[in-house]
């Protein structure tokens, strides 16, 4: 019975079983036996579990917090984009027992922006220097963007614009810009703590063409409300999430990704607010 799962510590909140369930049952292949299922593991038993994976009869896995730095170090083989971010969100096993490693954060990103907004030439602030910034930051300067980074720890932020090839914001550009993506966890837990704990004002949303939330919650979040408001195109984590565990499923079934069906499992299970980081 070929089996898949998400890796994570904690992971009893991940939507990706209910979204994969969900496409799994889509294309028929639950009545061939696949199935996909929590895989909660510590970081001190990280590399010993997913290594014995295969021989339980799994075809992969993916990654969430905080094992997706440890999933591309115990890989043997990555794809060039995953070796770049730093961090896999997605494990294959082989059938000689290799591990290879994928991100595919990055890809389903740019997979889940509005056809209209063209990248090329586009200006675009990240908010955040953790795994999933490093991942949005790869895309956008692939495909051409400026890129500006903030982060709360201004070394952090210098180190992932010198690894990735994006630029250090001291503060947001007073003219905003194309594309405004929230990579932080600010307005997981409390709302009203939005615009505080950002270096944007709620009335400087309008100045950006299209704000992206990775945080997603119940409702909505305050930054993609405000920003909907304000007429920006707006973009949530749960979507994000979607196309980021298409391309995953793509990868281990060969069949092609019911998307809708992946929409409605991803947002109709465990109304907890997460965050995208969360798989």
């Amino acid at each position: 019975m070929p089996r898949l799962g998400v890796l994570g510590w904690p992971v009893a909140h991940s939507r990706s079983p209910a979204m994969h369930g969900a496409a799994l049952r889509a294309t028929g292949l639950d009545e061939e036996g696949w199935a996909y299922q929590h895989l909660p593991v510590p970081p001190d038993l990280f590399a010993e579990t997913t290594r014995a994976l295969r021989g339980t009869g799994f075809v992969g896995a993916n990654v969430t917090i905080p094992h997706k730095e440890a999933a591309l170090a115990l890989a043997d083989d990555a794809t060039p984009r995953a070796s770049a971010i730093g961090a896999a969100n997605t494990l294959t096993f082989a059938p000689d027992g290799t591990v290879h490693a994928d991100n595919t954060d990055a890809p389903g990103t740019l997979a889940a922006l509005p056809d209209d907004l063209r990248l090329a030439g586009a200006r675009a602030l990240v908010l955040g220097a953790g795994g999933s910034a490093r991942a949005v930051v790869w895309a956008l300067v692939g495909a051409g963007a400026d890129v500006h980074v903030w982060n709360r720890s201004a070394d952090r932020a210098q180190e992932l614009a010198h690894d990735l090839g994006a630029t250090v914001a001291a503060e947001v550009p007073a003219d905003g810009g194309d594309l405004l993506v929230n990579c932080t966890s600010v307005g997981l837990h409390d709302p009203s703590a939005t615009f505080k704990d950002l270096p944007v004002r709620a009335d400087e949303i309008r100045d950006f063409r299209c704000v992206v939330d990775l945080v997603y919650r119940e409702g909505g979040t305050k930054l993609l409300d405000t920003a909907a408001q304000s007429g920006c195109a707006v973009v949530d984590g749960l979507e994000i999430l979607v196309r980021q565990g298409a391309l995953s499923f793509e990868h281990w079934t060969g069949v092609a990704a019911p998307l809708d069906a992946m929409r409605e499992g991803a947002r109709g299970t465990d109304t907890r607010s997460r965050h995208q980081d969360g798989t």
